[in-house]
């Protein structure tokens, strides 16, 4: 008979940690105790809760488990960028990157350990989806990353941006749990409006976060503005076209209020003519979005698109602005150090 599995702690609401003391006679306290060395002292192994005996933590470590994320290798860039591979329990990579500016120290966070979406100008989209990150090992990305910024940039981070491996709204569960516990004053304390999920366009599950009154913002992935060409670069446009994310986007918004962002890739010769940003005035008029982020290329080996040269980026600019778009042209940061999401992973085989 397979020994019954031990639970993960992580998954126990602060309740159910007070009714394990309870049922072993110990002090309700106990619980509280181990809650704050969990989600807040960041505490990855029992032995480092050490405000309580070493029995409590024996008594601990042989009732459940505590899966945690480690730092497998980081990469520095000259900009100030900091790229690091994850290592999850069972063995598999996974990335965050820390961007730091005069103003902000932003994480960028992963959902999935691959993707499954299949975007041709993505690295991870060239790797198979493992399965999804759980919500304890999203929030320990979260951690390693606040703590490289502490030690590197004596400052907190400012805010997370779900614009890693994966598609988050395909673990849609984890993700919002993990911004639940980002949030929560007993977790980091974060404000959620400093949080930005960043989707390829699930129309359901855009929706659903309305229903759900999020208070998160959200970014759409747009990389082009007809279907004609989304679907060639994104197939998930085949079963969410632009039309259902525009509707999904307005519900969206009907329902939060809260800020919507388009992003949108420049890739040489294919979408960076002043028609394509014709078509993208004519989506923007149709969202209430905030803000276009123009965004430049990072090429990857196993793509071959390029990025356009500096004049047709800035005519592509003055097209927008000329048509009252509020766009801003996001540089593309850590250049050289693979920034490029799933590249990092992508080295070893993962």
């Amino acid at each position: 008979m397979q020994p019954a599995k031990k639970p993960n702690i992580r998954d126990l609401s602060l309740e159910e940690i007070q009714q394990y003391f309870e049922k072993a006679g110990d002090k309700k306290f106990r619980a509280n105790q181990v809650y704050e060395w969990l989600w807040q002292k960041h505490a990855h192994r029992f032995e480092e809760m050490t405000n309580l005996s070493k029995s409590l933590r024996t008594r601990l470590s042989e009732a459940f488990i505590l899966p945690a994320l480690t730092l497998d290798a980081s990469q520095f860039s000259a900009d100030g960028t900091i790229k690091s591979r994850f290592k999850t329990v069972d063995g598999h990579l996974v990335e965050g990157v820390l961007i730091p500016t005069e103003s902000r120290q932003t994480a960028c966070v992963s959902s999935q350990i691959g993707c499954s979406l299949s975007c041709k100008f993505c690295a991870t989209g060239y790797m198979d989806r493992k399965r999804n990150l759980n919500f304890d090992e999203i929030y320990d990305e979260v951690v390693l990353i606040l703590q490289q910024a502490e030690k590197t940039y004596q400052k907190k981070l400012s805010n997370i941006v779900f614009m890693g491996m994966g598609e988050p709204l395909l673990n849609y569960k984890n993700v919002l749990k993990a911004i639940e516990r980002i949030s929560s004053p007993d977790g980091l304390g974060m404000s959620a409006r400093r949080i930005t999920v960043s989707t390829a366009g699930v129309a359901k599950m855009i929706r659903q976060l309305g229903d759900d009154q999020v208070k998160f913002k959200l970014a759409l992935s747009l990389h082009a503005a007809n279907d004609k060409k989304r679907h060639e670069i994104m197939p998930i446009n085949d079963t969410n076209n632009i039309k259902s994310l525009i509707d999904a986007l307005n519900y969206f918004y009907k329902q939060t209020h809260n800020e919507i962002t388009l992003e949108y890739i420049l890739f040489k010769d294919f979408n960076d003519a002043l028609q394509d940003a014709d078509e993208l005035v004519k989506v923007y008029r149709q969202v209430p979005a905030d803000l276009v982020n123009i965004i430049e290329y990072n090429p990857i080996d196993l793509a071959s698109f390029s990025k356009p040269d500096e004049a047709t980026t800035e005519n592509f600019m003055q097209y927008l602005e000329k048509n009252r778009v509020n766009a801003r042209l996001r540089r593309s940061r850590g250049k050289d150090i693979d920034a490029a999401c799933g590249q990092l992973a992508n080295k070893q085989g993962h």
